[in-house]
C-alpha cells in the first residue's frame, strides 16, 4: 500500500491532481480541503495517501493531512458510504466540524453538506459516534503533541474567519509536543502576519 508521495505538483484539477515522483506521474483524487493547501504547479508537495484496489482499477486518494485521511478511511467502514460521498465530507466540512457535528448529533448541519441526506446525516451521527478520535496525540510535521491541543486552536482559527485550508497550513510547522492551544494559535496568527 502507498503511505503517501512526496513529488512536484504538475496539474490540479478538482478533483483530480497529478504529482510527479521520480519520472512517473500519479493521479489523485482529493478533496476541496486539500486542494485549498495544495502549492502553485511546478512546486513540492507531499500527499498523504489511500490506495482502494478494485477488480478493474487502482485509485489513489490524496489529503494535506492525516487527520483528512483517518477520517476518509473511517468513513468508507459506513455502510452506503462509498469514496465519493467521503471526499463530499471532507470537501464540504472540517475534519474538526464534523467531530462537532457527529458528538454534538448535529444532524442537521451534516445535511449542509452537498450529496448528504437526512438518513445519511442521521446514520453518520450514530456510527461515526464510537469511530472518532477523542483526546490522544497526533504527529505534525515530525512532532507529537495533543490531538485535543490541534483541534481546539483549528476551531478557534476557523471562527477566527480563516478558511479550512488556510488553517492547516497556518498550524503546519507551530508549536511543540508541549504545545497549548494558546501556543498554537499565536504561532499560527505570527507566522501570517510575518509574511
Amino acid at each position: 500500500m502507498i503511505g503517501f508521495l512526496k513529488g512536484i505538483l504538475v496539474s490540479k484539477s478538482p478533483p483530480h491532481l497529478v504529482l510527479e515522483v521520480g519520472g512517473i506521474g500519479y493521479e489523485l483524487e482529493a478533496p476541496m480541503s486539500t486542494f485549498e493547501c495544495l502549492p502553485d504547479t511546478g512546486k513540492q508537495f507531499t500527499a498523504i495517501t489511500h490506495e482502494l484496489v478494485r477488480d478493474d482499477v487502482h485509485l489513489l486518494y490524496g489529503f494535506s493531512t492525516e487527520a483528512e485521511r483517518a477520517l476518509f478511511r473511517s468513513l468508507l467502514k459506513i455502510s452506503g458510504v462509498g469514496a465519493r460521498i467521503a471526499l463530499g465530507i471532507l470537501s464540504g466540512i472540517t475534519v474538526e466540524g464534523f467531530r462537532q457535528c457527529v458528538l454534538g448529533k448535529d444532524v442537521a448541519s451534516l445535511t449542509r453538506v452537498p450529496g448528504i441526506g437526512r438518513k445519511t446525516a442521521e446514520r453518520l451521527v450514530v456510527e461515526m459516534a464510537d469511530r472518532l478520535p477523542k483526546g490522544g496525540s497526533i504527529v505534525v510535521d515530525g512532532v507529537k503533541r495533543s490531538l485535543d491541543a490541534e483541534n481546539e486552536a483549528h476551531e478557534a482559527l476557523l471562527k477566527l474567519g480563516y478558511r479550512p485550508g488556510e488553517v492547516t497550513k497556518m498550524l503546519r510547522g507551530v508549536g511543540s509536543a508541549q504545545a497549548t492551544t494558546e501556543d498554537l494559535i499565536r504561532g499560527a496568527l505570527k507566522k501570517v502576519h510575518s509574511r
